[in-house]
């Protein structure tokens, strides 16, 4: 019974923190461009030669 004190504040905290980073995200544009790293990816056409 006593864990439950220290588990409902820990998981409501961490709850917040997670919105808090998610909200953070999108308001900086984090998830602007989906598919543009998808195709970026599949493109052979780098500048730089591989050794």
């Amino acid at each position: 019974m006593i864990a439950i004190v220290y588990l409902i504040p820990i998981s409501l905290i961490l709850g917040v923190l997670s919105l808090t980073a998610f909200w953070w995200c999108l308001r900086d544009d984090q998830f602007d461009d989906l598919e543009g790293d998808s195709y970026r990816v599949l493109d052979d056409s780098d500048d730089v030669p591989l050794r």
